[in-house]
């Protein structure tokens, strides 16, 4: 399994800290939100207008789960 030690374990991250390069998840923006229209992926919460957010511990679950494939 691959590590990303500076991801959270439990806060909320946003979209950059979660894809590629900086992030765990190698994919697009586009391809991203279509996971989140189509429920492959977690759902965001939004802290305000501009803001999306998601658990950490979500997305953490989510690429460890895929690394186990």
């Amino acid at each position: 399994m691959l590590s990303y030690a500076p991801f959270p374990q439990d806060d909320f991250v946003r979209l950059s800290q979660i894809l590629a390069p900086t992030g765990p998840i190698p994919v697009s923006k586009s391809t991203w939100w279509q996971g989140v229209k189509d429920g492959r992926v977690p759902q965001p919460q939004k802290l305000g207008p501009r803001t999306t957010v998601w658990k950490a511990e979500d997305i953490r679950s989510l690429f460890e789960a895929h690394s186990h494939e």
